[in-house]
């Protein structure tokens, strides 16, 4: 498991929240042998109510895998995010079957559902992992999930009390977004982030209105600078909330939401993050069942270190679930 003594302590010179951060999303970390993806299967999964996620599933070709991780990427991330496919295939090489899943509208699937996304949609997040869970045929399943991503890892553990998955073993967030008003505003502060994300967004919602003309006009959004400013007209045009602080509120994870989980769960973040306000976890309530690591570096996403910049919680991560495995 995760212990004072895996500190993660990087050179000095990557020692900068937002080096840390840039890194992790840097295409040429992806770049050399791929023996996860040379097995993927694109797999489409279908909700209750019809609603369509796409998802890349690797299965071990030789050895026996050990179990199934799912791997959820963040805001206007995808499958093929550098952290998520870098993550897979540490874990695949140490004898895991992997899945990444794409949200709605992420990872070119714009066109699979007519509605737009919403850090809000749960429902259809927790009933693709649960079939998953079901593909894995008993197999022990973890399931990791960065920035946003680690948001719905959390909130798929919350939701966990009312609807248990047997063979889901361990949660991991890292990085998750906690306090979803405070991270756009601090998103919004940093240049360098905000026009990170608002190239993205304004990409992602210029192919859902060529995808759907009838239903999208996204023209006056587009132009606004801030991240704050588009979601605030794109929940007034397109919604049902009230306001912003309404629509956050509603996928906050603070306030006692994780004090009750009962499934096995470990959180990563780090005290120079840009974007989560570290002060947030130290208030946080968690019972015995979740494990609070909090590094002082590592940015967001990030903990890389070493010339060929791997991220500290690539080989960290199976050594836990091994652990698991064992003890169980």
């Amino acid at each position: 498991m995760f212990q004072a003594k895996d500190a993660f302590r990087p050179a000095s010179y990557l020692r900068n929240g937002n080096v840390q951060t840039i890194l992790a999303s840097g295409p040429f970390r992806a770049w050399g042998k791929n023996p996860m993806g040379n097995t993927a299967r694109e797999i489409i999964l279908e909700t209750e109510e019809g609603i369509r996620l796409v998802g890349y599933y690797s299965r071990r070709q030789s050895n026996p895998a050990k179990g199934v991780v799912i791997l959820l990427h963040g805001w206007e991330g995808s499958a093929e995010s550098t952290y998520i496919t870098r993550t897979g295939n540490a874990l695949y090489q140490r004898n895991y079957d992997i899945f990444r899943l794409n949200f709605r509208d992420h990872g070119g699937s714009h066109h699979l559902n007519p509605g737009i996304f919403f850090a809000v949609l749960l429902d259809e997040v927790f009933q693709a992992v649960h079939q998953i869970c079901r593909l894995a045929k008993g197999q022990p399943v973890f399931v990791v999930g960065f920035s946003l991503g680690g948001n719905f890892a959390l909130r798929i553990a919350r939701k966990m009390l009312q609807i248990p998955l047997s063979n889901l073993c361990h949660i991991v967030g890292i990085s998750p977004v906690l306090d979803p008003a405070k991270s756009t505003d601090r998103a919004d502060q940093s240049t360098l982030i905000r026009r990170y994300f608002l190239k993205k967004w304004r990409r992602s919602l210029s192919i859902k209105q060529k995808m759907y003309p009838d239903v999208y006009n996204f023209s006056k959004i587009l132009d606004l600078r801030t991240i704050q400013a588009m979601t605030d007209h794109l929940l007034e045009e397109y919604s049902d909330y009230a306001s912003a602080d309404a629509y956050f509120r509603a996928y906050s994870i603070l306030n006692g939401a994780l004090k009750d989980l009962q499934v096995s769960t470990t959180i990563i973040t780090a005290k120079d993050d840009p974007i989560i306000p570290v002060e947030d976890f130290y208030h946080l309530e968690i019972n015995d069942s979740t494990n609070l690591v909090i590094h002082t570096y590592g940015g967001h996403n990030g903990f890389i270190d070493g010339f060929f910049l791997k991220s500290w919680y690539e080989q960290k991560l199976a050594d836990t679930f091994d652990e698991i495995l064992m003890a169980s």
